[in-house]
């Protein structure tokens, strides 16, 4: 009687916890070191910034209220919330928390700039002249030209509030002793083995009806290094989530068009939604190779292969055909109708004209990658010798393409570009002519006046409806030069136990536990 009292209670206490694995470890609990997806999601239930992202990228107030843009853009101004409570820690006195202030900024944001501390996220405040806490509930930053991306990089885990009096006392063991304000406060930290999370039940927000968040009582991480293992614990009903989706179950769980095999969707629920990686073939615009400087051939490529089937053979479904420009499809300023299509009699056209233009009878190009995307371009390659254009796969190292491309050392090579930061600049910044590659990310060298008078009027332009309209004109002027061929837009793919209520999915493949719920 005993065992199943106690069993029936644990069961209960079982659906107030929210346990996953974390294969790759967790470096750091502290969020000015918070630089990979792991110590992001373990970060992100621990802390808040002054903004955050919902589900569709739009950024939302957090710990400001609101705020104002001044100064042709230059100039932030965050009203705070006065109802902001640090975790309990004996350390602030008799009370055990105190509220946030604009101060408290000031100290994190000094923090992420100080070279003995050498954060990575330093580069977020790159284009901030300076910032100071105006009085306890205002604080503002300054920065030297406009900026319209930066209200999305203050979402990022590096811009994180933090109080100085437990980050001095606790040193570089802050990491591991974290106070914070987020909807989950630190409980234990057994390196490799498991990580705890308990419920903050002072956490300023609350959901629609008003109701205080988080709904959970407890997250439990453990550290399996392996996805196999990760999956098997999945499938036993161990861990409620896995995400991603790892050569070594896809076929277990997935058929061939991505859709869940029967023996697994009693018991599991699929989300899937695109994620902010453009994957790519680019063309070294400042080539000799004339086929490669051919428009004509540019666009044969891009249009003699089918990217539906390539998706459905090589990556069960997963992941969205590239039918529109570089900017992948969950940003704003996407557009599926401005790339190309599947039309293989008008790319045998195109080649056709080439060769009695030019007197080349035999074109040739030689396309260079790395060994994890082969099948890839032997499918490109294949699919193109149809068209009368010889394609020749080189396959390198890593590190060796890496290097080759950002010298100009690639004709024609495989590439992909996952968001910095959630804004379509990110991605147009690689079609800017003083970006040009090795002094930035302009690998291609492709260059228009046009584009770039464009890319630097987007800068003042504070409307975002009226700044994804300019992202799109100018990603249709790269499309129309054809220095790229876009082959897919990636996407996150999460599998949940059917339990598990409220757990979204967003383009930057962030955890938000705070509105999940267990039944």
């Amino acid at each position: 009687m005993l065992l199943s009292c106690g069993s029936k209670a644990n069961k209960e206490q079982d659906h107030l916890v929210f346990r996953y694995n974390e294969h790759k470890n967790i470096g750091t609990l502290d969020p000015a070191f918070s630089k990979d997806n792991a110590d992001n999601w373990a970060n992100h239930q621990l802390y808040n910034g002054l903004v955050q992202m919902d589900d569709q990228l739009n950024v939302k107030p957090c710990i400001s209220e609101n705020w104002k843009i001044t100064d042709s853009a230059t100039m932030y101004t965050f009203k705070l919330k006065n109802n902001v409570f640090f975790h309990k820690h004996e350390l602030f006195g008799k009370d055990s928390t105190r509220t946030v202030k604009a101060s408290d900024f000031e100290y994190s944001f000094n923090r992420l700039k100080d070279k003995n501390i050498a954060s990575p996220g330093s580069w977020v405040l790159n284009k901030v002249e300076s910032y100071s806490a105006v009085n306890d509930s205002t604080f503002q930053i300054k920065l030297k030209q406009p900026f319209p991306a930066f209200l999305g990089l203050l979402t990022m885990k590096y811009c994180s509030v933090v109080p100085k009096e437990i980050v001095e006392h606790y040193g570089s063991d802050f990491r591991s002793n974290p106070i914070g304000t987020g909807p989950f406060k630190f409980k234990r930290w057994e390196e490799n083995i498991k990580l705890v999370f308990r419920r903050n039940e002072n956490y300023f927000e609350k959901d629609i009806n008003s109701k205080q968040l988080p709904y959970l009582e407890a997250v439990a991480i453990t550290f399996l290094p392996d996805k196999q293992s990760e999956f098997l614990q999945f499938a036993q009903g161990n861990i409620d989530f896995v995400s991603g989706l790892d050569g070594s179950y896809k076929d277990e769980i997935l058929t061939s068009d991505g859709k869940l095999k029967p023996y697994y969707s009693e018991d599991v629920n699929m989300i899937r939604g695109p994620y902010l990686n453009t994957e790519y073939l680019a063309f070294f615009m400042e080539t000799e190779v004339s086929e490669l400087q051919s428009l004509k051939l540019r666009k044969a490529i891009n249009i003699g292969f089918d990217r539906a089937k390539m998706m459905t053979y090589l990556r069960n479904g997963i992941g969205i055909p590239a039918y529109g420009g570089f900017i992948p499809k969950g940003l704003p300023g996407y557009n599926d109708t401005i790339g190309f299509t599947y039309q293989p009699e008008k790319a045998k056209q195109l080649v056709a004209e080439f060769k009695s233009e030019t007197g080349i009878t035999n074109p040739e190009i030689t396309l260079t990658t790395t060994s994890n995307y082969l099948s890839f371009c032997e499918f490109i390659q294949r699919e193109l010798q149809k068209t009368g254009l010889q394609v020749n796969v080189d396959v390198i190292p890593a590190s060796s393409l890496k290097d080759g491309k950002a010298k100009g050392q690639l004709d024609f090579f495989r590439a992909s570009w996952i968001a910095d930061y959630p804004d379509a600049e990110n991605y147009l910044s690689l079609y800017y002519s003083k970006n040009f590659a090795p002094n930035g990310p302009n690998y291609t060298h492709f260059k228009s006046e046009e584009f770039d008078k464009m890319y630097e009027s987007a800068y003042l332009e504070t409307d975002p409806n009226l700044r994804a309209q300019l992202y799109t004109k100018m990603d249709s002027l790269i499309m129309a030069s054809a220095p790229i061929v876009p082959l897919f837009y990636d996407e996150v793919v999460r599998f949940t136990r059917k339990e598990v209520k409220g757990l979204g999915i967003n383009a930057t493949n962030l955890l938000e536990l705070k509105y999940v719920e267990k039944h």
